[in-house]
């Protein structure tokens, strides 16, 4: 009893340090806010107003009409410009495509001839690039099959492909960002708080007086967990409410309460992970720098930022052990796909497991340095 009382009271210490730290308050109200909406609507891997221009060598009606196939939000207004021209805009980034039409384009085409149509792509964009040739491709081709159906008499497509776009029909990519956003800043700022505190007690001299208390390092490292925890369940409670749900309109498929208890699991290893790295840093510049090698690591191997299957067979084996991979992959589940306790056991329990052995094993570290200190 004593001992829970001990955890408690400490833990109150840390929230009151932690409230009474103007900056990092205000780093924490930003992370959960502002830097969410902006990740998930500053980018976007949709094209949008693409600068396109046409060099029409043509100038049949078939030409024109693919020039007015391309308008707003894609793509701006195509301009006209001369062949001789091409290269030199392409040079100066005027343009990010450039659409070439041959001589005698609809004069061959309606001979049968199959002529060639070039798209000049800048690929200094390499996402905007592949995706908005997708986009040229396809609209081309659409308007080239219309016009061709005026004259000629065309038979029934053999396959009729229907696409459905599960969980996110429309594409919205907002509604994918902004949660991955959410998993990253859980994990950067759980971190971040739960060593800075170490260090922070290290360097202000108050570790020694909790020495000379009845304490156990159990105690003092418990302390750190569910304080430091709990302000960044709240933190993340909020920032769904207001600024996912409300503000940028991404639906719950599934069970809120189920996805906050994974949350929970995943604190549990997010700050033994914390106070690892306070542990072992000596100042706060050395933290900041493990961070920076262990953090942002994590976040890149987790799948949140590309899927786990486009990296190597061996890397995905290793990342199978990340808690922040699993977090991740039931995130998705509860939170797209709807799915229930039975479709997340698996990575729930890995994150318990694994979160539970890093915690006994900080605590090992931590309770080594305290005897150091003592």
């Amino acid at each position: 009893m004593n001992s829970l009382l001990n955890i408690l009271w400490l833990g109150l210490k840390e929230i009151r340090s932690l409230l009474s730290d103007a900056v990092l308050v205000v780093f924490v109200v930003y992370a959960f806010t502002l830097a969410i909406y902006v990740q998930a609507t500053g980018t976007s891997s949709e094209v949008n107003n693409a600068s396109i221009a046409f060099a029409d060598e043509d100038g049949s009606a078939l030409s024109k009409e693919l020039l007015n196939a391309f308008y707003p939000p894609r793509f701006k207004l195509p301009e006209i410009i001369s062949p001789d021209a091409v290269q030199a805009d392409m040079d100066r980034g005027r343009f990010m495509f450039v659409v070439v039409i041959p001589p005698r384009f609809e004069h061959d085409l309606r001979a049968g001839r199959n002529p060639d149509i070039q798209v000049n792509i800048d690929a200094t964009a390499m996402q905007q690039a592949g995706i908005g040739s997708g986009y040229i491709k396809n609209i081309i081709n659409d308007r080239i099959a219309s016009f061709l159906k005026r004259t000629e008499e065309a038979g029934p497509k053999p396959v009729n492909l229907v696409v459905r776009k599960l969980f996110n029909p429309n594409g919205v990519s907002s509604w994918f960002k902004s949660v991955v956003a959410i998993i990253n800043q859980i994990t950067l700022l759980t971190v971040v708080l739960t060593g800075a505190a170490v260090i922070r007690e290290r360097e202000h001299g108050t570790l020694e007086h909790l020495l000379v208390m009845p304490l156990t390092s159990f105690e003092i490292a418990m302390a750190k967990v569910w304080a430091n925890g709990l302000v960044i369940l709240v933190a993340t409670g909020a920032s769904l409410l207001l600024v996912v749900h409300m503000v940028l309109k991404v639906p719950f498929a599934g069970s809120v309460v189920l996805w906050f208890v994974g949350v929970v699991l995943y604190l549990f290893f997010a700050t033994a992970l914390g106070i690892f790295l306070g542990t072992i840093s000596r100042s706060m510049a050395q933290f900041a720098l493990l961070i920076i090698l262990v953090v942002l690591v994590l976040m890149l191997l987790s799948g949140g930022s590309t899927p786990v299957e486009s990296q190597p067979k061996w890397l995905q084996y290793i990342t199978y052990l990340l808690p922040a991979r699993q977090f991740v992959s039931f995130s998705q589940v509860i939170i797209y796909r709807g799915g229930g306790i039975w479709a997340v056991w698996r990575q729930f329990l890995m994150v318990s497991a694994v979160g539970l052995g890093f915690f006994v094993y900080s605590l090992a570290l931590f309770r080594k340095s305290i005897a150091v200190s003592k």
